[in-house]
Order: C-alpha cells, then sequence, then structure tokens
C-alpha cells in the first residue's frame, strides 16, 4: 500500500494516477474527496482529512509500505518552519509508528550552498527533508522553480502582455514542469530499491532566462509579451495582499533573495536529473489553454 498526500495538486495527482496505472494499491488522505476525479475516487482507499493532523496520518500509515509526502505552504503559519516542518512531524511520527520503510518528499534544490540557511520556504523544506531521514528511508525531489507559476501571470499576460520575477532579465535558471516532478515520484515509489537519504535533482531539460520565457510564451499565444524584473521586496508585498502572515511574506522575499544569489546553482545537469518537457511544450499543453479559457 502507497499512500499519496495532496492528491488533488498538481504533483499529488500525477503520482496517483502513475500509481493506479502500474496496478499499485493506493490509499490518499484528502479534506474533500469530492476533489478527486470520479475513476480515481473509485480506485483508491480514502482517507478523509488533513495530513497536517495526526489522527489523519496515523489512519493512513497504518500497513503503508511507502507515502509520497508534500506539504503546501500554509499562509497562515507564523513562519515557514511552522509551516513545513511542525506541521510535519505528525506525518514523521506517524511513519516511525508504523514503520513506513520508504517515503519520498517534494522539496527544492539549495542544499550545500551558501544560501542555504537563509532563503524562506526552502530553507525549511531542507529542514523538514532531515526530520524524515531521521525515522526512515528517505528521497527528496530538490527542484528548482515550477513552470506552472506562469499560470500565475496569466492575468498579466494578456492584460498588459507581462510577465515578472526577481531575476535579471538574462539571468539563466532550472525550471521543471510539475507533471515530471510526479513522474520522478512514482517511479521511486514503484521501484523502492533504494536506502538512507539523498536527494533527488529534478532540473528540467534546459535554463531559461525571463526573457527567453517571454519569447516563448509569446510565439505560442500569438500575443506579444515581455519580461520584467520586480525587486524582490515585492513579493513580500503581494504575500502580505494575498493574506499571507508577515513570516510567510517575508520568507518569500527571501527565497527570492537566495535565488538570484545562487541558490539553484549548487546541481549540473546530467541525463539522470534532466526531466522531458520542456517550456514550449508546456506552454503549448497547459498554459495556452488555459489562457484560451479565459481570454475574451
Amino acid at each position: 500500500m502507497i499512500v499519496v498526500t495532496a492528491p488533488t495538486a498538481k504533483i499529488g495527482r500525477r503520482v496517483v494516477e502513475q500509481l493506479l496505472d502500474a496496478g499499485e494499491p493506493v490509499r490518499v488522505i484528502v479534506r474533500d474527496p469530492q476533489r478527486l476525479s470520479p475513476t480515481v475516487r473509485d480506485r483508491v482507499e480514502i482517507v478523509e482529512g488533513s495530513h497536517r493532523h495526526a489522527a489523519a496520518v496515523d489512519k493512513a500509515f497504518a500497513g503503508a509500505d511507502a507515502v509520497f509526502w508534500l506539504m503546501p505552504s500554509d499562509l497562515s503559519a507564523p513562519d515557514v518552519m511552522t509551516s513545513y516542518v511542525e506541521n510535519s512531524r505528525p506525518g514523521v511520527e506517524a511513519v516511525a509508528a508504523h514503520g513506513v520503510r520508504h517515503v519520498v518528499g517534494v522539496s527544492a534544490l539549495g542544499r550545500g550552498t551558501a544560501v542555504a540557511d537563509r532563503a524562506g520556504h526552502v530553507t525549511a523544506s531542507l529542514a523538514m527533508d532531515d526530520l524524515f531521514a531521521t525515522v526512515t528511508n528517505y528521497r527528496a525531489l530538490a527542484n528548482p522553480t515550477f513552470m506552472d507559476n506562469t499560470l500565475r501571470d496569466i492575468r498579466t499576460i494578456l492584460g498588459a502582455g507581462l510577465i515578472s520575477g526577481p531575476l535579471a532579465p538574462d539571468r539563466k535558471l532550472p525550471l521543471v514542469a510539475t507533471r515530471d516532478i510526479g513522474g520522478a515520484a512514482a517511479r521511486l515509489l514503484l521501484d523502492r530499491d533504494w536506502t538512507g537519504f539523498a536527494e533527488v535533482p529534478v532540473l528540467g531539460p534546459e535554463d531559461l532566462s525571463g526573457n527567453d520565457m517571454a519569447a516563448v510564451i509569446t510565439d505560442v499565444l500569438g500575443i506579444p509579451v515581455r519580461y520584467a524584473q520586480v525587486e524582490a521586496a515585492s513579493l513580500e508585498a503581494a504575500m502580505l495582499s494575498f493574506g499571507a502572515s508577515p513570516g510567510m511574506a517575508r520568507a518569500m522575499a527571501d527565497m527570492a533573495t537566495a535565488k538570484i544569489e545562487g541558490l539553484d546553482e549548487g546541481v549540473v545537469r546530467t541525463t539522470g536529473n534532466s526531466t522531458p518537457t520542456t517550456f514550449r511544450q508546456w506552454c503549448t499543453e497547459v498554459l495556452r489553454p488555459a489562457v484560451d479559457a479565459v481570454r475574451p
């Protein structure tokens, strides 16, 4: 039995689909089972609740061979350590109590870099990884920025022909599609011939700058789009406007500053950590349909 947390999120949904396609028994923890697709809902065992809560993970992890762990950011938390580490403690304790042998978690690039201890969300994610690694065999999917974050820019793409970010326009960094992260997680869960702790970088197929991304979006959507650099501090104000606590908003700015200072540049791309989905393919298959759905 493999337990999947956050099964309605982009990554978790892909993990569930691939495990079911492989014929694995799957149990999910979900707040609202109606958010699962009918085809999935009829094929999985459901534990209703939040994996932040001890009762839910204790019930879900009983008899489990492996767990996929994705801890969403909690904007209401006072700080990132609470959001990722403290909210994960019930899961860690349940893994230990039930003797779950393998856990695959969604994490981030940055371990070993000079800025890893002041990188906001990433710093807390790495601490979460360390917590799980004390009780079981653990693989941390070390991810860069998600291509899917571009979906947040649909309004400005259509309204102003603009995407934005804290990096210089020509600064190239890795990007990854969430569906490829889900694929990497499923492979580790299906082939559990591994022990101990290790990071598994998931880098995407190429490094891209903001200008590169804007050029691809322009070509795919057929409308002019440009990239604009914004101050990292502006992300803090934006997060506050979305209802984030001051601590969580500050952490977003800290992560952006750390990326500017090299957080995502500590791992060299190889054939083993490169993933298949290009940004052009993602824009064609994901962004364009999303834009078309709201385009006047």
